[in-house]
Formats: C-alpha cells, structure tokens, sequence
C-alpha cells in the first residue's frame, strides 16, 4: 500500500509524465553553432517568487521570463542574416510581419504598441503542443499561416523587432497556453544540468554554457559599450595611432568572475590587467590600453588575449592579432 506521501508525489508527477510523453522533440530553431556564433543568454525563469532563476538555479534568467532567448554576438551578425529555423513539424498558426528592426526603449513603446513579440510566427504541433518564434527581422518571415512545415524548414531570420534591446530568438513551448521549458519539463526547477527524471525535450542535447566571450579586438580608441555591442568598435591601428586599446565584450557574467586582459607587441609592449567583475550582468564590456610611447609605435604585428574565469574555471578565452605597419 502507498503511503500518503509518496501517493502525492506520484499523483504530483502523473500530469508532469503525461504532459512530457506526448510532447514534441525539438531541433535547435536557429542556423548557428552554439557557443561560436550564437548563445543562449536567458532561460525561462523558473523561480515561483519576484526572483529568477534558470533551469539550473543559475542566474541566466530574469523575473517571468516565459522562453529560451537565442542571442547573436553583435548586431553586425544579424545584418549578415541568421535563419530561423521550425523546432518540429506542424501546422503554422500565425504569423506577423511589418515590424520596424530598432532597439527598444521608451521612444520606441508607443511604436511596439504592446506587440512585445515583434514580428513572428506561431506554431501548432498539435495535441495542445506550440512554439512562438518573436524577435524576426523585417520583412524575413518565410511562412503564412496554414502552411506545413518540418523540422528545420525556414521561418525567418533573426531581427531587432518588438521588445528587444539586442538580436536574439525568444522560443516559447506552450502546452494547452501553459508555458514550458524545454530544458527540464516538470513543475519545479532540478537545479542541475542533467535533471533526474525529468527530461530535457530537445532531440539532440543542447549544453547549459554558463557564461563567455562574445567579442574580441583591437581600436585606437576608448569605445563606447553601444559600438562594442553592435560589432562596430574595432578600427585599424597605425604607428601614429594616440593609444591602442583591446576590448572584450561577455556574458553570463557573475558577481566574482575576472577578466584576465593582457596586450603584448614589439619592442617588449605589455599591458596586463586582472579584471575583477563586481555585478551579475546578461553582458559587460571591459578594455584596456596604452598610450603612444615617445617615437609612435614599433612596427609588428600586436597581440590581445583574454580570459573570463569563474574560480579556477575558464569560461571564456580568446586571442587576436592586428598589425602596425
């Protein structure tokens, strides 16, 4: 005979199991290398209170967010075009299109009009099974409703409409309008990255990637964090140049992890600084530099490098080369 106890667990697990069972197995819905050349910079927040946490108990989520947010390092990669991809067969359900590509802030609001989605298409997989692909570019979307589609068919590209303030994929899973988070189904968060009984609902294993390094390179300026982020702060440096400064852009980032920065070049140029990172931030910008020496710069080809560390754990790492002529 049950006891109580372990009846109610089992009466608590029954609609989680059935809800899982009949869902659909989802392909990555962007046309990147995750980790390279796109990042998941937000989970769906699963934390029942006013705070946030991700499916690990780790802090890439805020308060109420109800999807997986797929992020571009910069807005020069939008521009080339990534595509939007269907996670599963279905039958498309609706679709926007029309919405300007423009960071949102206040003297955007009234524009948005509360369309916070921005340009997307909504997908029904059937059985009480959806997903809600928001954030497309303007004029991208590939689909109308009514139409078919399969697992990695075409939807759009990656944009900047609706409520966004950088270039990402939101991918909501709803069954029956509840919201689901595709990286651990049940009803409360495991708080590990391989959830016991619980299982992810992706078709190929997507790694949890904690935090790293978005951006890498060198200017002959202090940049301003909006120009990092939209991949448009690296220049050319030359003998004359006033200063020469490296600059990293990463996410993730928690209170306590360090930026290891060091920029190296001929004629024994060594600029080394351990970065230690006071908040919890979706993504920070950090640069060094030097100024001209008396004579300008040798001629030679200059290095950067830079480590994101959490403890003795290297999140992040990346190097880069330009060339005084």
């Amino acid at each position: 005979m049950f006891k109580p106890a372990l009846l109610t667990l089992l009466l608590a697990m029954g609609p989680v199991m059935s809800r899982a069972q009949d869902a659909p197995l989802l392909g990555f819905p962007v046309d990147c290398v995750l980790g390279d050349t796109c990042y998941i910079q937000q989970f769906m927040d699963r934390d029942p209170g006013p705070g946030a946490r991700d499916f690990t108990c780790g802090p890439l989520s805020y308060d109420g967010h109800s999807g997986t947010d797929i992020a571009l390092p910069t807005l020069r990669a939008m521009e080339a075009g990534v595509n939007v991809l269907a996670a599963a067969p279905g039958r498309v359900r609706g679709v926007r299109d029309g919405m300007a590509d423009q960071l949102y802030s206040e003297a955007t609001r009234e524009a948005v009009g509360g369309r916070d989605c921005g340009n997307g298409v909504a997908i029904d997989h059937g059985n009480g099974w959806e997903t809600q692909y928001c954030h497309l570019a303007l004029g991208s979307v590939a689909v109308r409703p009514g139409d078919m589609v399969e697992t990695g068919d075409v939807l759009g590209r990656i944009g900047l409409s609706g409520r966004t303030q950088f270039p990402h994929l939101h991918l909501s899973l709803r069954h029956n309008g509840e919201e689901i988070d595709p990286f651990g189904p049940g009803d409360d968060a495991a708080c590990a990255l391989a959830p016991a009984g619980d299982a992810a609902l992706w078709s190929d294993p997507v790694p949890y990637v904690p935090g790293g390094l978005l951006a890498l390179g060198f200017a002959d300026h202090m940049p301003d964090f909006d120009s990092v982020k939209a991949g448009t702060a690296e220049t050319a440096i030359a003998r004359t140049s006033d200063v020469i400064v490296i600059h990293a852009l990463v996410w993730g980032v928690r209170a306590g992890d360090v930026l290891s920065m060091q920029m190296t070049g001929p004629g024994d140029i060594v600029v080394s600084q351990e970065i230690g990172l006071d908040r919890t931030q979706a993504q920070a910008f950090r640069a060094i530099g030097k100024r001209r020496p008396n004579g300008g710069w040798p001629a030679g080809q200059y290095q950067g490098r830079v480590l994101l560390m959490r403890g003795n754990d290297v999140l992040g790492s990346a190097q880069i080369a330009a060339e005084v002529p």
